[in-house]
């Protein structure tokens, strides 16, 4: 029994496959992650959002915008980085659309789907940081669901490791006999490496993001895009680690990933952030201020009725005074 629990413990099997057909219909357990992960960052944002004051079905509204716009963002960021994957001498740049088969950049994600988010926001007359405040641990929580996906593709883990808790890699096969490990499938479950998985590393990483966030904002009270400052600050901070560990191909500058440098830079933006933040007070009363921009626009169209009264007031008099006059004797013709 000992030794079976040891084998257990000894390391972590990957998953034989990553796509499943229904037909000729393919599943791809990365997309389902990633629409998993949408779905619960939509119905967690859209409880935080009522309980700070918003109107229900608001965070969908964003989303419609947000999604696509982050969707598109961090496809870009992901070719841009990692750009000899698609050009160059026997590369296929039409790949580049495949999103179905990984990469998505989260840098590009948050900056265009912000991008996104504040124009639904604007549309709506909702304040992009209180918004942003509601939305982040739902975010944070779709990173971790999202890293799932990369279990499934055996994708961007680490070194080899002799850790109990190391991920075996196997070689993955297609039908026509072509290595592929994001559409083959493990004929052999015999490991060619055991290596770290740092898709899990980050997945708990982002978890443990989320519960410090949720606890902040509820002991603080944090308003003005001061909770999705902390959480950009919290993640940057464990992906900067976990991007040293990495061993799949990217691009570098000195020597080192590019990601570390962005998980710096975007950390010490989010700590200024947060802390400049703090002189704008506590949080927003999101149902206040829905109140008084309905009571602006109330007010923009008082004056507009008060001078149609007014008009249609002297419309009147005006209409006596003639009715006077007709009837006046002077007015009067003999027949």
């Amino acid at each position: 029994m000992v030794a079976v629990l040891d084998a257990l413990l000894a390391t972590i099997p990957s998953p034989d496959r990553g796509v499943w057909y229904l037909g000729p219909l393919p599943i791809r357990a990365y997309a389902l992650c990633i629409i998993a992960g949408i779905i619960v960052a939509i119905w967690w944002g859209e409880r935080r959002w009522v309980e700070r004051g918003g109107i229900k079905g608001e965070v969908t509204d964003i989303a419609v915008w947000a999604v696509p716009f982050g969707l598109v963002g961090g496809r870009l960021y992901h070719v841009i980085t990692d750009n000899q994957k698609y050009f160059g001498p026997g590369k296929n740049p039409l790949a580049a659309l495949e999103i179905w088969n990984g990469g998505l950049g989260i840098w590009g994600a948050i900056a265009l789907g912000a991008v996104g988010a504040w124009i639904g926001c604007r549309r709506r007359g909702i304040p992009l940081p209180a918004m942003a405040d509601a939305l982040a641990p739902g975010i944070v929580v779709a990173q971790a669901i999202g890293r799932l996906g990369n279990y499934f593709n055996q994708e961007l883990y680490g070194g080899d490791t002799t850790l109990p808790w190391g991920l075996e890699i196997y070689r993955r096969v297609t039908p026509e006999g072509r290595e592929d490990a994001l559409a083959g499938i493990a004929i052999d479950h015999t490991p060619i490496q055991i290596v770290h998985p740092t898709f899990l590393y980050e997945l708990v990483w982002n978890l443990g993001v989320a519960l410090l966030i949720v606890w902040a904002d509820r002991k603080f009270r944090l308003g003005h895009g001061r909770v999705f400052a902390l959480y950009v600050a919290g993640y940057t901070a464990g992906r900067f680690w976990i991007e040293l560990m990495r061993t799949d191909e990217a691009t570098l500058i000195l020597g080192t990933r590019v990601n570390v440098f962005v998980s710096a830079l975007v950390f010490f933006g989010a700590v200024a952030y947060f802390i400049i933040a703090r002189s704008r007070g506590e949080r927003e009363d999101v149902a206040a201020m829905r109140g008084t921009t309905e009571a602006g626009v109330a007010g923009e169209a008082e004056p507009d009725e008060a001078e149609t009264a007014e008009t249609t007031q002297a419309e009147g008099v005006a209409a006596e005074g003639d009715a006077e006059k007709k009837n006046s004797p002077e007015s009067v013709k003999p027949e």
